[in-house]
């Protein structure tokens, strides 16, 4: 029986444990770190026991330090959730060792399939196929480039370690796989604490396609179907959607099967995943997939295969682990479309870099039917360096495909509201709106192919306009200006100046018959039917129906559309200079330490080039030239620690100026 289960991570992962779990009758512990020690996941569990100080390797990595809060709080089983301590063996075998109960699959398993290259072997055995590569043991850089060269570039570099898109390059020549390699061993050891790799055939036009499987003690092993999950940054997911687009019954069954022979081999218990790398450049075949990893615990994407399952797979792995069975392959169907977006606390504009702060403004949407929502943090909440970025898994759940995307593009647009912390949450709306995705032309290229339309680097043009007309609006105290529509009471032209963090767009607005014709910069457009209050804007413009959340501030408009918050003020000359001035400093966007310095003073750099390499949040970012410029100083060394907002690199005049 299991009387009190204790969560061994944090965040959305640990609040949706507790959920099933309490509704199961089941008490639960939460465990914390400093920097979660006022986290909704501690407050939402029965008990909670402080672990130590906010670096994860002093706190949730400590298994010593979780098997004493289960003793102390008398919990006789753990669940790991996924990351942290989830897929380590030692970790699983500890528990058993002390009457534990593990919610996931034996130690042996983890093993088996933990390690990439022994993994590959034993899919080969098990009939399983694998993609064209290296994986052996010998780790010499000059063998290793020498294999890249025989399997034929591109190759692919990843960290027999690795999992989460970290310790992994792609290589598109010889010249370019040294430095890859070394950046791939440092990412590898920072985060698994183990830099051996292995090289395998990068497959043009690939697809991520994974089939959720799940064991019991009994030798009962089922499917759950398939997920795509092609839409990746930097090799994580990003938008990922069950079933996969284009899956025929015939490769469904090809890959599935494949995937049980996988659980089979390594006698899995518990949740696992089965990824597969998928040629995409033609329609799905069973002979157009290859074995790419399994991951040994629940996915951060299984509420999609929930949702087309109608199966709660927490409750599932809570009663697999007390020695239940799974259910008859035959009883598990398929019931609509699915689609999953991550909500990350991070800046499409600067390369995708964290942003980190405090949430002052949350708003994300309830949960209620067709619409899921999984978020470990709340209102006035940090987003703090030492963690995944992640506010939020917001989910879909529609009859079709299409009624999935328009749902999640709905809710991002006028449920979503994150300030000042910037988000990906425009970013998402425009890959979920863009025409490729909604014919399922994807795979995982995607997002760079399409980077300048997804990641424009400026807001909206209905954020300005939005921005334009609430500032003409009479302000709530004027006894003028009642707040039950719009008007602006002048035949002429108005035109304003607005700024967004030091980009200026002006805005005219020329009253006509219909509404106004609206000049954003040199580009025309139209707009009728407004209708503006305090809080909200509605529109149709350029003949299509918009909607837009505004907030009147001191300094001018908070707002939210289409995804994105913006605090959009009246241009200020002055400001704008000083912004200017400040174009020629790079700043530590977080706390970090130093990789790599590839500028030295003097040096002529061209806008984007790399000026530095800075290891954060366990993945290296790369610091880019926000300008042309000749290198005045540069204030870091390779190795060094800096803090947020450290200026590192500053540059001169532009080289032309």
């Amino acid at each position: 029986m299991m009387k009190k289960l204790l969560i061994a991570n944090r965040g959305e992962i640990a609040c949706r444990v507790m959920r099933t779990a309490r509704r199961m009758g089941i008490a639960t512990v939460a465990v914390y770190s400093d920097a979660d020690a006022n986290a909704p996941h501690v407050r939402m569990a029965d008990e909670a026991v402080r672990l130590g100080p906010a670096p994860a390797g002093e706190s949730y990595l400590r298994v010593d330090l979780i098997l004493a809060a289960a003793e102390q709080t008398a919990a006789n089983a753990i669940h790991p959730g996924y990351g942290f301590l989830s897929e380590n063996a030692g970790f699983a075998r500890a528990c058993v060792k002390a009457g534990i109960i593990f919610v996931g699959p034996s130690a042996h398993s983890i093993e088996a399939m933990g390690l990439k290259d022994h993994a590959k072997t034993l899919m080969e055995k098990a009939g399983v196929p694998v993609t064209p590569g290296y994986h052996g043991s010998d780790q010499d850089p000059a063998f290793l480039a020498a294999e890249a060269g025989k399997i034929g570039y591109p190759v692919l570099i990843k960290a027999v370690a690795g999992g989460g898109g970290k310790g992994m390059r792609k290589v598109d020549a010889a010249g370019d796989f040294t430095q890859a390699l070394e950046s791939c061993k440092r990412e590898a050891a920072s985060s698994f604490g183990d830099d051996r790799v292995l090289i395998e055939k990068f497959i043009l036009n690939p697809r991520h396609i994974e089939v959720q499987v799940f064991g019991d003690s009994h030798a009962g092993v089922v499917h759950f179907y398939e997920r795509d999950c092609s839409l990746q940054r930097r090799h994580q997911k990003v938008i990922e959607e069950a079933p996969a687009p284009g899956m025929t019954p015939t490769v469904r069954a090809a890959m599935c099967s494949a995937a049980i022979r996988a659980a089979r081999a390594v006698n899995y218990v518990g949740a696992g995943t089965v990824e597969f790398i998928v040629d995409g450049s033609g329609a799905l075949h069973e002979n157009s997939f290859y074995f790419m990893e399994m991951n040994t615990r629940l996915q951060v994407e299984h509420p999609v295969t929930e949702a087309i399952t109608d199966t709660d797979l927490v409750e599932l792995q809570l009663r697999v682990a007390l020695g239940g069975a799974v259910p008859e392959q035959d009883a598990i169907g398929i019931q609509g479309w699915a689609i999953e977006a991550r909500l990350y606390a991070e800046d499409p504009a600067t390369g995708f870099l964290p942003s980190i702060g405090r949430l002052e403004r949350l708003d994300l949407p309830q949960s209620a039917k067709g619409v899921r929502t999984d978020s470990g943090v709340e209102p006035g909440d940090k987003v703090s360096v030492h963690y995944d970025p992640m506010i939020a898994k917001l989910v879909t759940h529609g009859e079709t495909r299409v009624e999935a995307i328009n749902k999640l593009v709905d809710v991002l647009d006028r449920q979503v509201r994150v300030y000042p912390v910037k988000t990906n949450a425009g970013f998402l709306r425009r890959a979920l709106a863009h025409a490729d995705f909604r014919a399922g032309k994807v795979d995982t290229r995607f997002i760079d192919a399409h980077l300048g339309i997804l990641a424009p680097g400026k807001p909206p043009t209905l954020s300005y306009i939005a921005a334009a007309l609430t500032l003409l609006e009479p302000e709530p105290d004027d006894p003028w200006g009642a707040h039950d529509g719009f008007r602006v009471n002048a035949d002429a032209a108005i035109e304003l100046g607005l700024d967004v963090e030091g980009d200026r767009c002006s805005v005219q607005l020329i009253p006509d018959e219909a509404g106004f014709t609206v000049w954003v910069g040199e580009v025309r457009h139209t707009i009728s039917d407004v209708r503006l209050t305090q809080s909200r804007l509605t529109a149709r413009l350029d003949r299509q129906a918009v909607f837009a959340r505004v907030e009147r501030r001191a300094s001018g408009v908070l707002v939210a559309a289409r995804g994105e918050t913006h605090l959009i003020e009246l241009y200020n000359p002055a400001a704008a200079a000083e912004s200017l001035e400040l174009g020629g400093v790079v700043k530590a966007p977080m706390p970090g330490k130093v990789v790599s310095v590839q500028v030295e003073p003097g040096q002529k750099v061209v806008k984007g080039q790399t000026l530095a390499v800075l290891e954060a949040m366990k993945m290296e970012h790369v610091l880019a030239a926000p300008r042309s410029g000749v290198v005045e100083t540069v204030s870091i060394e390779t190795g060094a620690q800096v803090g947020d907002g450290a200026i590192l690199v500053s540059l001169a005049n532009d080289v032309d100026g």
